[in-house]
């Protein structure tokens, strides 16, 4: 018999990290789940030692670095719970975070996702991300982020959308989106902002996105990942995510607060170019040309499937 929730934990050449997230998730409160770790081909001993010392937790081993997001996807496949839960191996979860998660899609049958409420790992009084928000100019962020934590995002609540390092999906809304679009994580998207390219698809056919106060999970900061190639994919993947994305009403009224926080983001980092993470933000600005055709291609699909009226998605909207 299947349990009730998988959690997929993707990671690359991060045994430490991964081993600590394994020991937290053992002493979880609710235990009806299963540990799927997807290894996109590390070369630090991860996949031996999982087998030596973790004989429980089931491991899909690549052969070669396909990305986070292909990873999910391949993972996603072997999994057939009624819950999926993503983790990030750099994450620390509290021993009640999974069963908060579980009685809070319970109670949202309308919910395609819930989010947990992320702390940073090394200020466990400050917020990361109290679920994730979308602004008019195309900007992803996170909500609460860098706040102290004085119980300002206790309210269980509808959120923008699910940060992936620490959210709980229902197999039946992931199904839906793979049916439009082919997958659930856009492979082209690589890593870094596949969860919010997510989240507009689960919006877009009419699913609600739910923040969960009461799930903690403490998250180290950009452990396996971070710098220039973070600085890369985020640019790339923002501009993909509005192409692909965003409803065409929303387009037209947002245009100019699109184009300006682009042009914006690229003045900001002309006087930083010696610096890799600056060139790297301006190679993933133009490397977004390359992909349009691609994310063209998918808008149509997306956006002909829709069951939404736009304007009830801009309502979560940052202005």
């Amino acid at each position: 018999m299947s349990p009730r929730v998988d959690i997929i934990i993707p990671t690359f050449n991060g045994w430490m990290l991964l081993e600590r997230c394994l020991r937290s998730l053992r002493e979880q409160r609710f235990q009806d789940f299963r540990i799927i770790v997807v290894d996109d081909a590390s070369t630090d001993g991860t996949v031996e030692r999982l087998h030596a010392q973790w004989p429980v937790v089931q491991v899909l081993a690549l052969t070669e670095n396909v990305g986070l997001a292909t990873a999910v996807d391949l993972a996603l496949q072997a999994s057939d719970a009624e819950l999926i839960a993503l983790l990030n191996n750099d994450t620390d979860p509290d021993p009640e975070w999974l069963g908060q998660l579980v009685a809070a899609i319970d109670r949202h049958p309308e919910a395609g996702a819930v989010t947990s409420k992320l702390k940073l790992f090394d200020r466990r009084t400050h917020i990361h991300s109290a679920g994730d928000t979308y602004a008019r100019s195309g900007r992803p962020g996170n909500r609460g982020v860098w706040q102290e934590d004085v119980g300002q995002f206790d309210q269980e609540e509808e959120v923008f959308g699910a940060c992936a390092g620490a959210a709980l999906y229902r197999r039946t809304a992931l199904n839906a989106v793979a049916e439009v679009d082919g997958d659930v994580l856009d492979r082209d998207f690589f890593m870094y902002c596949e969860d919010v390219d997510l989240s507009w698809r689960l919006r877009l056919l009419g699913y609600s996105i739910v923040y969960a106060p009461q799930a903690i999970v403490y998250h180290e900061l950009s452990a396996t990942g971070g710098g220039p190639l973070a600085s890369y994919y985020v640019a790339r993947n923002t501009i993909a995510v509005i192409v692909k994305d965003v409803p065409s009403a929303l387009l037209r009224k947002n245009a100019f607060r699109i184009f300006a926080e682009q042009v914006r983001l690229l003045i900001g980092t002309l006087p930083h170019l010696r610096e890799p993470a600056a060139r790297a933000r301006i190679r993933g600005t133009f490397a977004a040309v390359a992909l349009l055709p691609k994310m063209l291609a998918k808008r149509r699909r997306i956006q002909q499937r829709s069951r939404v009226d736009p304007h009830e998605i801009e309502r979560l909207l940052l202005p």
